[in-house]
C-alpha cells in the first residue's frame, strides 16, 4: 500500500478534524488553493474521495502529481497521494462504512453520495511525505 506511516498524533487530529483541507502540490511551483474535502481514517490509514473521477479540479490535481499540502487543526504537512480506486472491495467497504458514520444521518443524501460506485472510484490515500511534521 503506502510506505509512509502516520504518528499517532497526526492520525488523531485527521480524524477528529470534520474536513481536511487539501492543496495540490505541482512539481514546478507553490501548492495551489486550499480546498477544504471530507476525510476519514481506517486502519492507521487516511482516506478521501470526491463525487466522482475527473481530470480537473482539486482531484486532478492531486493525482497527477501524485503529492498535495494538507492541513487540519495543530497539523500541516506534505503527503503523498495513491490513487486507489474501488479495486479492493474490503477497503471500499471499510472506507465507505467510515464516511457513513463520521458523516451520515438518518436520510442523508450528501453521506450517501460519496458511497455510490462513481465516488468509490476515486478513493486516495494519503501518506506524511516525510517523518518531518508542522504543528499549526
Amino acid at each position: 500500500m503506502v510506505t509512509g506511516a502516520w504518528a499517532p498524533e497526526q492520525l488523531k487530529r485527521i480524524s477528529e478534524a470534520r474536513e481536511l483541507e487539501i492543496a495540490s502540490r505541482p512539481t514546478d511551483g507553490p501548492a495551489r488553493r486550499w480546498l477544504p474535502i471530507w476525510v476519514v481514517c481506517v486502519d492507521d490509514q487516511v482516506y478521501v474521495r470526491t463525487w466522482y473521477r475527473r481530470s480537473t479540479g482539486w482531484f486532478g490535481q492531486v493525482t497527477n502529481a501524485s503529492a498535495a499540502r494538507i492541513r487540519v487543526p495543530g497539523l500541516e504537512l506534505d503527503v503523498i497521494v495513491v490513487d486507489l480506486g474501488d479495486d479492493d472491495p474490503n477497503v471500499r467497504r471499510a472506507v465507505d462504512e467510515a464516511y457513513r458514520a463520521k458523516y451520515g444521518t438518518p436520510g442523508d443524501k450528501t453521506v450517501a453520495g460519496m458511497t455510490t460506485d462513481a465516488s468509490a472510484a476515486t478513493t486516495l490515500v494519503l501518506a506524511p511525505a516525510s517523518a518531518e511534521t508542522a504543528e499549526t
